[in-house]
């Protein structure tokens, strides 16, 4: 991520946000069960209202730094912070209730890494867990404010195509102006 994400993603702002407007949206009276991976964890904007729904969060990021200093914020609660990445999840099949991921996908550097993603998330998903996802449209202003940062856009319209090849059903996608949110079902085990 480049100065001016790292920046915004730090702000009280983006996590007023994300408490108030983001997260309601996403989860829209989906359960998240309780264990959450959250991925792509940043300085933590979406961890602490994750933990006020969840009985437990599993915070994955793949920046040292923002990894450190989670780390030392959650010391002692029910919060782990791992390092790692999205696209080789260190955790066991059927390890989380729900998978989360908020304006990451973009930042993986290819959509077969997004596609490799989407697969882990399937894999340590228990049956019956829910993924969800936030991700923003390709646009002028979302590639000038990823200047020097990966930008990969998951357009919506292979949304769908792209999580029922990773062994998801009922998959929801859903349009906000230059946003969209993605709720997929791991189906329970005949």
């Amino acid at each position: 991520m480049n100065r001016l994400e790292n920046w915004f993603c730090a702000s009280s702002i983006w996590r007023f946000i994300t408490e108030r407007r983001v997260l309601p949206w996403i989860l829209s009276g989906y359960p998240l069960g309780n264990h959450v991976l959250e991925v792509g964890a940043g300085p933590g904007a979406t961890t602490d209202e994750l933990l006020r729904r969840a009985g437990r969060v599993t915070s994955l990021e793949y920046d040292a730094g923002f990894v450190a200093k989670l780390a030392e914020k959650h010391n002692g609660s029910r919060v782990a912070v791992v390092r790692g990445d999205a696209s080789a999840l260190p955790f066991p099949d059927n390890s989380f209730s729900s998978v989360i991921a908020v304006l990451m996908l973009h930042h993986l550097r290819s959509p077969e890494q997004q596609d490799r993603a989407l697969l882990e998330f399937h894999r340590v998903l228990r049956p019956g867990g829910m993924f969800f996802a936030l991700e923003i449209r390709d646009g002028w202003l979302h590639r000038a404010s990823h200047y020097k940062s990966t930008f990969v856009p998951m357009s919506p319209a292979s949304a769908f195509g792209r999580l029922t090849i990773a062994g998801f059903s009922r998959i929801a996608v859903d349009i906000e102006r230059s946003a969209f949110r993605v709720c997929a079902l791991r189906a329970r085990e005949a």
